[in-house]
This record gives structure tokens, C-alpha cells and sequence, in this order.
């Protein structure tokens, strides 16, 4: 379903009862495509905040990644 920012303002009842039926609803501004409605789904299995994922997992060099990220922007 498609929708404009004017209809989500006006309308925005209407456009969560669609998510809520599980429709997916595109908001469009000026024309273009801005962002997407979609039922909210509850993560299960969450990772912890430190553990390492990803190219991160096997990587002996990086114990922590937020402190290694944090280092790498702080030049």
C-alpha cells in the first residue's frame, strides 16, 4: 500500500490498522518513496552488547569492537 506524508499526518489511524493486518505501507513525499510501515517484530534470540559478530567473530586482533571502532574514529 502506498500513502502520502499528507495521509500518514491526516490519516495515520487508518495506516496503522493496515501494518497491523500485516500490509506493508509505503510513505512517499513529493512523489518519492521516504519510508516504510511495517508490523514491529520483537527480536528473540538478542546478542549481547560486546560480543563480537559478523567479520568481528573470528578475528583474534579485536577483543572488543566498540573500543577498537572507538579508537579507529578517533584517529
Amino acid at each position: 500500500m502506498r500513502a502520502t506524508a499528507k495521509e500518514l499526518k491526516f490519516n495515520s489511524k487508518k495506516l496503522i490498522d493496515s501494518v497491523n493486518r500485516g500490509e506493508e505501507v509505503i510513505i512517499t513525499f513529493r512523489g518519492k518513496p521516504c519510508a516504510k510501515l511495517v508490523p514491529y517484530q520483537e527480536i528473540k534470540n538478542q546478542t549481547e552488547k560486546n560480543e563480537l559478530f559478523g567479520m568481528w567473530e573470528d578475528n583474534d586482533m579485536v577483543n572488543n569492537v566498540d573500543e577498537y571502532v572507538r579508537g579507529l574514529r578517533e584517529g
